[in-house]
Parts: C-alpha cells; sequence; structure tokens
C-alpha cells in the first residue's frame, strides 16, 4: 500500500505445559519461552510499531512471593527495547549455577515464567503513550481476580459498555473500548469467583481450601459468556488470570484473525499462521485457527479446549487482512494476492487494446509484489492464447514472426526510498519531500509511445498516488499511466481495529461529491444525512450512506478519481482501474468481510457508526471519531 494506514494489533501467547526445569533441562536455557515469546512477536511487527508489551506469569509461587512481571515499551524500536531489557536480567547470573535452577529463578529474576503473553500496538486512535499499551492489568489482592489482557480489537459500542459498568456501581477511569473491555471481563470474573465462593463456603470449606478449590474448577467461559453478550465490534481477546489460567476470546463473525498450536509442551496462539509455523519449525496443518465466537481456554493444570461463549454469526473475516494487512509468507494469503492480481489481468488488456509490445509492467513496492506475480501469469496466459488463435489461421512466416515477439515487457519502475525527514511542518514544504519518497528507473519506457501499466494493492486516501506516484511516473513520459488496485474501491469507514474512519478521507468519496456537483444532484447529501440521523435512533440502524453511492456506477466513480489524483501539469492520460467485489470473493473465498468496500457491516455497529462518519463529514466534524 503506497499510503501508510494503521491498523490491526497482534497478540502472542505462550503456556509452557511441563514444569520450567524441564525446558532449561531439554533446551539448555531458561529462556525458552521468552526466545519463542521473541520470534512470535518479531515475526508479527508488520502488525504494531507504537508499541509493545510483555507480561511473564509464574505459577504455583508461594504467597508473598512476586508471580508476574510486566514491561511495556513506545520507544521506536519497541519490541527490541523490551527484550533487551529483559535479557538484562538473566545476563547477571550468567555466569552462575543458579541459570539452571528453575526454582531459584522463579523467585528471583524477573520475566521467568510459564504463561506468557506478548502485545504488539498499533494506535488508531489517540495518543501514543505507555498508558496506552497493552497489556492492561486489573490488580487485586485474590490470585483468582487479577486480571491481565491484551487484544487486537475495536469496540463500535465503548459508549453502551461504558454506560452498563457505571449502572452497576463501577467508576471507570477512562471511557476507552480498552478499559471497558477489561472491566467488563473483570466484574463477571469477580461474579463468578463470589458465586463459588458461596458454594463452597456452605460446604465449610475453609477460605484457603475454597480458593484451591475455585483455581481447580473455575470455568472462564461461563464469564466469558457473560461478558462478551453486548460486545459489537472485532476482536481477538487474550487474558491471563492470577492463578494460569488463560483464554482466547475471538468474535462470532471472526472479523480478527486467530491461530493456535498446541502439543504436549507448549501451547501457542497469535494473529498471524506464519508467525507459528516460523517459531515452532511445524507445518501450516499442525496450525489450527480458532473458530469465530470461540475461546480457547487453558487451564493451570494444563488443559486446552475450545469452548463456544457466542453462537457464530456468518463469517466475515476481514478482506484487507488478505489484500494488505498479513504477512503475506502464509500460503493460502500468497496464494490469494496472486489470484488478485490474476484476474485483474483481463481488465488490463482490454484497456491497453492488447498492445502488449506498447505497454511496460510494474508494481507499487512492496505490498503489491505478490499480485504483480499474479497479474503477469494472467497476462501471459491471455496472451498466448491470444497467439494460439491467431497461429491457427496464418501461414505466412513473417505473420508468424510478428505474433511471437508480443511478450510482456516487465521493469522495476517505482522505488520506494527510506522515509524523508521533513525539516519544517510548512504545508508546501512537506508536499514537495513527499513527493520523492517514490522515485523512479529512468530510460526503460518509450517516450510517448509505452502505456505504463503499475499494480498496488490498494487505493485508500489518494494522496500518495497524487502527489508522488503519478508525478514521478509521469517523468518518464509516457503516453499513457494506469494504476491498478488488487482492492474495490474503499467508501465506508471501518471500526473493527483500522484507522480508516474519517469518511471524508476517501478518495472514492470525494470523487462521489464531485459527481453529485457535476451533475447538480447535491440536494441528496442533506436527504441522506435526515436519513441517517433518523436511522442512528433505531436499536439495529441500517447503512444508509449506501444511498449515496447508488447514484453512480463503479466506472463513473473511478473515472472522477483519476482525474482527482491527476494534477494538471501531468502530460500523460491517467486511468485508474479497481478490482471487483466478484472477483475480490473469487480470490478470497473464505475471507468475505467487505464492509469497506459495499457498506455491508457484520454487525449492527458497523452501521452506525458509517452513519455517524457522514452525519459528522455533513455537520463539519469529520475529524471526529465516529464509535
Amino acid at each position: 500500500m503506497s499510503e501508510s494506514i494503521k491498523h490491526e494489533c497482534g497478540i502472542a501467547l505462550i503456556r509452557l505445559r511441563k514444569p520450567y526445569q524441564y525446558y532449561i533441562d531439554k533446551y539448555g536455557t531458561p529462556l525458552y519461552g521468552l526466545n519463542k515469546l521473541y520470534v512470535l512477536m518479531e515475526k508479527q511487527k508488520n502488525r504494531g510499531q507504537d508499541g509493545a508489551g510483555v507480561v511473564a506469569l509464574r505459577l504455583d509461587m508461594p504467597a508473598g512471593e512476586k508471580y508476574f512481571n510486566r514491561i511495556r515499551s513506545v520507544e521506536e524500536d519497541a519490541l527490541s527495547e523490551i527484550f533487551k531489557q529483559i535479557q538484562e536480567k538473566f545476563a547477571a547470573v550468567e555466569e552462575t549455577e543458579n541459570l539452571r535452577n528453575a526454582d531459584w529463578l522463579k523467585r528471583n529474576v524477573s520475566y521467568t515464567g510459564e504463561l506468557l503473553l506478548g502485545h504488539l500496538r498499533y494506535g488508531t486512535h489517540g495518543e501514543n503513550s505507555i498508558e496506552k499499551c497493552h497489556p492492561f492489568l486489573r490488580q487485586n489482592n485474590w490470585m483468582t481476580r487479577n486480571l491481565i489482557m491484551a487484544g487486537n480489537f475495536n469496540m463500535t459500542n465503548t459508549k453502551q459498555l461504558f454506560d452498563q459498568l457505571v449502572e452497576i456501581g463501577q467508576h471507570p477511569k477512562e471511557q476507552s473500548d480498552t478499559v471497558t473491555v477489561l472491566e467488563k471481563v473483570g466484574h463477571f470474573l469477580d461474579e463468578e469467583i463470589q458465586r463459588m465462593f458461596r458454594k463452597y463456603k456452605k460446604r465449610d470449606y475453609s477460605r484457603k481450601e475454597i480458593t484451591d478449590r475455585i483455581i481447580q474448577k473455575l470455568e472462564p467461559q461461563k464469564f466469558l459468556k457473560k461478558a462478551a453478550a453486548d460486545f459489537d465490534g472485532g476482536y481477538v481477546m487474550v487474558g491471563l488470570i492470577g492463578h494460569g489460567d488463560a483464554f482466547v476470546l475471538r468474535d462470532p463473525n471472526g472479523i480478527r484473525p486467530a491461530y493456535y498450536y498446541e502439543d504436549e509442551e507448549i501451547v501457542m496462539a497469535a494473529s498471524e499462521r506464519p508467525a507459528l509455523q516460523t517459531a515452532l519449525g511445524v507445518s501450516v496443518e499442525q496450525i489450527q485457527e480458532l473458530n469465530p465466537g470461540n475461546a480457547l481456554i487453558i487451564k493451570k493444570h494444563g488443559l486446552v479446549e475450545e469452548r463456544k461463549i457466542q453462537e457464530p454469526a456468518e463469517k466475515l473475516s476481514c478482506s484487507f487482512e488478505r489484500i494488505y494487512f498479513s504477512r503475506g509468507n502464509d500460503i493460502d494469503i500468497y496464494k490469494e494476492r496472486k489470484e488478485l492480481g490474476y484476474l485483474m489481468a483481463k481488465m488490463v488488456l482490454d484497456a491497453i487494446d492488447y498492445k502488449v509490445n506498447d505497454a511496460v509492467f510494474s508494481f507499487i513496492p512492496n505490498t503489491a509484489e505478490v499480485a504483480f506475480y499474479g497479474l503477469m501469469q494472467g497476462l501471459e496466459n491471455a496472451v498466448n492464447e491470444k497467439k494460439i488463435n491467431q497461429l491457427q489461421r496464418i501461414t505466412d512466416a513473417t505473420e508468424i514472426k510478428n505474433i511471437l515477439e508480443d511478450k510482456i515487457r516487465v521493469e522495476k519502475i517505482a522505488i520506494k526510498d527510506a522515509k524523508l525527514r521533513t525539516f519544517i511542518t510548512q504545508d508546501e514544504s512537506r508536499n514537495e519531500l513527499v513527493s520523492h519518497v517514490y522515485d523512479v528507473t529512468y530510460g526503460v519506457v518509450k517516450k510517448g509511445v509505452d502505456t505504463l501499466v503499475v499494480i498496488d494493492d490498494s487505493i485508500v486516501r489518494g494522496t500518495t498516488l497524487k502527489e508522488s506516484i503519478i508525478e514521478n511516473l509521469d517523468r518518464l513520459s509516457p503516453k499513457k499511466i494506469i494504476v491498478l488496485s488488487t482492492a474495490p474501491q474503499i467508501r465506508y469507514p471501518d471500526c473493527y481495529g483500522i484507522d480508516m474512519s474519517k469518511m471524508g478521507n476517501f478518495i472514492a468519496f470525494k470523487a462521489l461529491l464531485a459527481l453529485l456537483k457535476d451533475n447538480n444532484k447535491e440536494t441528496i447529501l442533506q436527504d441522506v444525512y435526515k436519513l441517517c440521523v433518523a436511522e442512528n435512533k433505531k436499536p439495529k440502524p441500517e447503512n444508509k450512506v449506501k444511498l449515496l453511492y447508488d447514484t453512480f456506477t463503479a466506472e463513473e466513480i473511478s473515472i472522477k478519481i483519476a482525474a482527482l489524483v491527476t494534477n494538471p501539469n501531468i502530460k500523460a492520460e491517467v486511468e485508474v482501474i479497481y478490482q471487483t467485489i466478484e472477483q475480490l470473493h473469487q480470490a478470497c473465498p473464505n475471507h468475505k468481510g467487505d464492509w469497506y468496500f459495499t457498506g455491508n457491516y457484520p454487525t449492527a455497529g458497523g452501521n452506525r457508526v458509517a452513519n455517524r462518519a457522514f452525519i459528522n463529514f455533513i455537520e463539519g466534524r469529520g475529524n471526529e471519531r465516529a464509535y
């Protein structure tokens, strides 16, 4: 993606199922679990670079001994900073016999333990401070009431959840989805602990015995069902309970990704499947996907099972995961990205009238590269098919030679340089520097003859396209520039974890506004505004913003987008071609979450957010958060 979009966070959970001494004896190091956690987090670094956090929890510690540690950082390389500090704890005893003594290490060295939780943060809204970094703690002197949570989630109904907490007598310290979720889960954990306490108290157990029974018998699925009943959003939440139980909870639509692995030694969960494969050296078949609406429950005594928390709804996993966000070395994502490019070949050939000898093909680095391979394969297959059809009707040697000389010309045109510093904040100066983020390869385009075709994974705001990419490509003097987007037009805000919540930022929406103005249809804006206001008063609103886009075809909007991203000084003709919704689903059949493109949100909260984002725009409050 040529534009930076902050998005979904990454989670990493490890449970060592054997005694801590086992790993020291077998692997020769007390850092076995921490090393796995570091790899798991490093391989998901693409999911969060605003901050990171780690918690290590030790099982069966005596009273008076610290049983968990937390470290967080918002440094430029937060992950390296965290593990550097952890490493220093062990370095202090590196040359001693204590380094191989599990009991001594657990009592004396921080970040030892059998239960490890890591989080990588992308802040979708608000300041990037240490206080915003997961994991979050809800502390209590009762071990069974200590709750540690981290997650990859956004709630559309944070206000509702906050009000519910206030109604039951709580006084949350802030109105954020992280705090409200933590307190919501914590409240029902407390209730379940209290219920079990009363139950065993009636049986004349001592208080110490009651705590032991609770640790043994607590069923996290019970309090998770109550806590999650009112959740509306996309989420994967990871929780640790002080005595050693753990859980990973996924939303009923499977919007956010979650995978796990288990064997007799270890249980690991993460946001991305290849991270687990790399950390453990296992095959893709050994990794399991956590089912939507389920929780992975890991009990202190080692039992691991999936339990249904909410009824699963239609699986609408985020398609942007496949197009851009997740690492492309996942076997399925790699195939899907190639297919996204492959399916655009026919549209491209139609646009250039099959004149491949007068076209140069390339991609916008770096995430569109895999789709580019698919596009090339599709072009080659189509061109070869055309050659076969022509050759069946021709016997003249010269004509045959001319046909066989048709070849796809591939060049590395766009080069993304390191981020340039903006020394002063004036817009004119900053825009001048932004225009040089991309450079080009000179001398490979036939001036005034070639059509330059470049593929990107998505076009969100169009800013970089207008201020940098097209400007640079035009320096090569092509006859025409065609920009392909493997994602369809992004028309609607996201509210499930991606920083795309402001309607007025989308180039597709800007094109829509321009078309309404060009066709004297601007009155529809007020009509839809009134419908959105009325709709959001309903318990389960519909997305009324869709009515705006029904006014024009996708092709008409694409033509206007091309005009909006083309500065007056551009000499080449510019065309923008987007992926179709149908082809998106063909390429990613198991990940049909397409609300960015269609406005078909999986939850009522998504519809409410879309309406609110448009209301904010009309009311001149377009920079306000819509949820």
